[in-house]
């Protein structure tokens, strides 16, 4: 029935008091625009009485649909009342025709907090929307109510696919713990307090999500749950791959076994990732597979995968190893890849493989992070972003391993020869010795090699160094299997023989021995060499490392003195001889502290007319407990323990004021020869003192000569040749001593500051009868003479040794044949003797009258002694 009907039929009186009792404001307006009607309600709406409106305007309501009304209009609007206040209303308009008049009723409700909780929903509604953390809202039995928009980024369902739905349902998977959330749920319910949970969600196209649950309850004014509240937060990345990393830096800290490190990491990988078995594989330098970690594959399977070489067409490990590059096989037994091994992980259950190599900084890939799947499939985006994780995890992991056991290595490992050093060598004595049995032995094999300085000094350390590699390389191949070598420094090499007597020991040395007779190849050279080997016993010559390696080094010294390239075993005896030497090396520190070394000089002879060339300095040592002491057993022994340096500076020094004290007394010496160590050469301020010293003694540069060895110029040494070139342009000059002897390269000789060559006496004792050895003097002195050099013999003793070497054209000689080292008094007592005896034979040559010889003896006795 319409409004028109109704007035038409109901009394007005009855009309108007329903109309009064109304809640909602009721306002009649006639067909002249008046008030007619104005109940409770619309005084409360527009705080306007009664007796003040009726009759009035309409305008006076403020209402802009009555000044062009329409037969129906309903709307909410912000009402202005007298009062300045507003208030938010809800206008309903209708009309009703009566008596042939249109009268127009106006139903108007304040909705004032009503629109206010809409605005403070909608405004709840936009915060809900703006935080990054998934919002729902649902009844006590989980369905869903609310879902904010973070909620449809995570999980792809808009709020209208969502609402309705059981919350449980819509975002729990195969593999989430439903137990969880529920007895979460089941605490609220009972009264408990709100909980949080880590929780395995999936989002719409099924991919896994670990979220954080926070749940809480909105309850009644009676406590009761009305509504259950969850924040959903992802923790993919910020909890679970951090945990992964938090798990390999405090593993590695804890100095965590490699292999432990990558089965700690599987393990949480597949807490994580419930569908996936997890395995890390090890890649070493020679390309082959070394199980790391792989906790859920079985033992047998691990060790099917052990040393298997990349390829490929090796699985899904092995090809992405091979390549660098991730491979899947999505399904084990139709991959080509696989069908050489598809068997054993397809016996298992397995039916997929994605695998990941694990690159290090340079590129190369030192393992595989592989994924296997139990049905046939490809990694989820989960996955992805485990492995991406774990890649970069696993590569420092494995980076951090292979450094900290390089730097073990090079702790207890020679650099250069790969052996184990001195530190390295007594823990392996100190096990051997442990396990050695009652009744059994432990032999130590100390090895020097013969000579090695001499290479060194021909041939250059960098030759040097190649001879040690190749040198530890055959005594690894004549060695035992249970035997362990390693090198103390140097040229020094240890070997340790395990439950090895003193028979066994011997047949082992003489067995290296014999192995080192075979030359060694250095380019294109050939070089002979050989050691001397000492050896010690446990527990019959000592019970402790430290004395059992004196004791070979003991032996060894032994073995030295004994003519080299042998073996000797430790006797009681030999702690004596060790005694005299470390007192040998004692007292030669005190002299030479102490001033104690002198020099004696050998006269050179020219072979053409007999005069004297110049004099050899020679240290010579007395000692007032040792007596005279040998330059043959002091020389070396002061190279051995670094005091030749010191002895070779003294000399010059020494020979150069000897000289300067014999021309002040008149006697005449060309010059003087000192021989100096290569050792010498190799510091570059050595001419700059040697031309200090002269100037010290007011003697000009070509009085001095300085004898160097053959290394010493054939070296490599930038600065040896530095100074020596310094040496010559400072005027001192150069000889080359014991030529002949060592690796001389005779392009090198005639581009090299040399002034002369000596040949080595080993060449004078057979002279007269080996023709070897006169050919080989005949060419050093053609060489010499060729390269505009003075050419010298040594150790002449004979006159037809003189003769010979007059006859080759030799410059020089030297030796018994006129005198020997002599002290400096005793020098110019020969010196005066040796021209009076020119004299002599000059005056016979002459045949001069009786009275007038000697005169002429006076005459060249005085031209001898520049007087």
């Amino acid at each position: 029935m319409s409004a028109s009907d109704c007035l038409a039929t109901e009394t007005p009186e009855v009309l108007l008091a329903a109309l009064e009792r109304a809640d909602d404001g009721v306002v009649i307006i006639d067909s002249a625009h008046r008030i007619s009607h104005f109940n409770v309600g619309a005084e409360r709406i527009w705080l306007l009485a009664r007796n003040e409106v009726l009759g009035c305007d309409a305008e006076i309501l403020a209402l802009k649909c009555l000044q062009a009304p329409a037969t129906e209009f309903r709307d909410e609007i912000s009402l202005l009342r007298p009062d300045g206040s507003r208030i938010r209303a809800s206008i309903a308009l209708s009309s009703a025709t009566v008596d042939g008049a249109v009268h127009h009723i106006v139903f108007a409700r304040d909705v004032t907090a009503e629109a206010d909780r809409r605005a403070q929903i909608k405004l709840l509604n936009a915060v809900s929307d703006q935080t990054s953390r998934a919002v729902i809202i649902t009844d006590v039995e989980q369905n869903i109510r609310y879902v904010n928009s973070a909620f449809t980024t995570l999980f792809g369902y808009t709020s209208g696919e969502a609402e309705g739905r059981n919350a449980a349902e819509l975002v729990a998977g195969r593999h989430t713990d439903r137990t969880v959330v529920a007895k979460l749920v089941k605490r609220l319910v009972h009264g408990g307090r709100r909980g949080e949970a880590e929780v395995l969600a999936y989002d719409k196209d099924g991919g896994e999500i670990w979220v954080c649950a926070r749940i809480d309850a909105v309850r009644d004014r009676k406590g009761r749950v009305k509504h259950i509240f969850a924040l959903l937060e992802d923790i993919t990345e910020t909890r679970q791959l951090r945990s992964l990393q938090q798990l390999i830096m405090s593993a590695l800290a804890d100095e965590v076994p490699i292999a432990e490190i990558a089965d700690r990491l599987c393990r949480r990988v597949e807490e994580i990732a419930p569908d996936v078995v997890c395995s890390l594989l090890h890649i070493d330098a020679a390309g082959l597979i070394h199980p790391l970690g792989g906790p859920s594959l079985p033992d047998d399977y691990s060790r099917a995968l052990d040393g298997v070489a990349i390829g490929p067409n090796v699985g899904s490990c092995g090809t992405a190893a091979f390549y660098g590059e991730p491979v899947l096989a999505e399904d084990l037994d139709t991959d080509p890849r696989w069908q050489p091994y598809k068997a054993m992980p397809l016996g298992i259950g397995l039916r997929a493989c994605w695998s990941t190599p694990v690159k290090a900084k340079d590129g190369r890939v030192i393992a595989t992070f592989a994924f296997y799947y139990r049905e046939p499939r490809a990694p989820s985006n989960w996955h992805r972003r485990i492995v991406d994780a774990c890649v970069d995890l696993g590569a420092f992991a494995i980076e951090r391993k292979e450094a900290r056991a390089e730097i073990a290595r090079l702790a207890y490992h020679d650099i250069l020869t790969g052996l184990p050093n001195r530190a390295q060598l007594r823990n392996l004595i100190t096990t051997a010795i442990d396990a050695c049995p009652t009744g059994s032995h432990v032999a130590l094999a100390f090895l020097d090699v013969d000579h090695f300085k001499d290479v060194n000094d021909t041939l250059g350390h960098a030759a040097g160094d190649e001879l040690l590699v190749q040198l530890a390389q055959r005594l690894r191949e004549h060695i035992g299997p249970e035997d362990m070598l390693g090198r103390l420094g140097g040229d020094e090499f240890v070997i340790l023989l395990p439950q090895r007597n003193a028979e066994g020991a011997e047949r082992a040395a003489a067995g290296i021995i014999d192995a080192l007779a075979v030359p060694f190849r250095l380019g294109s050279r050939q070089i002979q060499m050989s050691a001397s080997v000492g050896i010690s016993l446990y527990p019959d010559h000592a019970t402790d490392i430290d004395t059992l390696m004196q004791q070979a080094d003991a032996a060894m010294y032994m073995a030295k003195q004994a003519g080299r390239s042998t073996h000797r075993v430790f006797s009681a005896e030999m702690n004596g001889l060790t005694e005299q030497r470390l007192t040998l090396i004692a007292a030669l520190r005190r002299a030479i502290a102490e001033g104690a070394l002198t020099l004696s000089y050998q006269p050179q002879i020219r072979s053409c007319d007999g005069a004297i060339h110049g004099v050899e300095a020679l240290a010579r040592w007395h000692d007032a407990v040792l007596g005279d002491v040998s330059p043959a057993k002091f020389i070396p022994l002061a190279e051995e323990c670094g005091l030749i340096e010191q002895i070779g500076l003294w000399s010059v020094r020494e020979a150069c004021r000897q000289m300067a004290s014999w021309r002040r007394a008149g006697l005449d010496i060309p010059s003087v020869s000192v021989n100096l160590s290569p050792i010498n050469f190799r510091h570059v301020a050595l001419a700059a003192r040697l031309k200090d010293i002269l100037s010290e003694y007011d003697l000009p540069v070509d009085a001095l000569m300085l004898e160097i060895t053959e290394g010493a110029f054939m070296q490599d040494s930038v600065a040896a040749l530095e100074t020596m070139n310094a040496i010559r342009e400072l005027g001192v000059g150069l000889s080359v001593d014991d030529f002949g002897t060592g690796y001389s390269s005779l392009s090198r000789l005639a581009h090299l500051p040399i002034r002369e060559l000596k040949i080595d006496r080993s060449f004078m004792r057979d002279i007269e009868t080996d023709a070897g050895a006169l050919a080989i003097a005949t060419a050093v002195v053609r060489v010499g003479q060729g390269l505009g050099m003075t050419v010298v013999a040594e150790g002449v003793e004979t006159e037809g040794q003189r003769k010979t070497l007059a006859e080759l054209g030799c410059d020089v000689v030297q030796g018994f044949l006129y005198a020997p080292a002599l002290a400096p008094v005793a020098f110019e007592r020969w010196l005066i003797e040796h021209c009076a005896e020119q004299a002599r034979a000059m005056l016979g040559r002459l045949d001069v009258a009786p009275t007038g010889r000697g005169a002429m003896k006076r005459s060249a006795q005085g031209a001898a002694l520049g007087r």
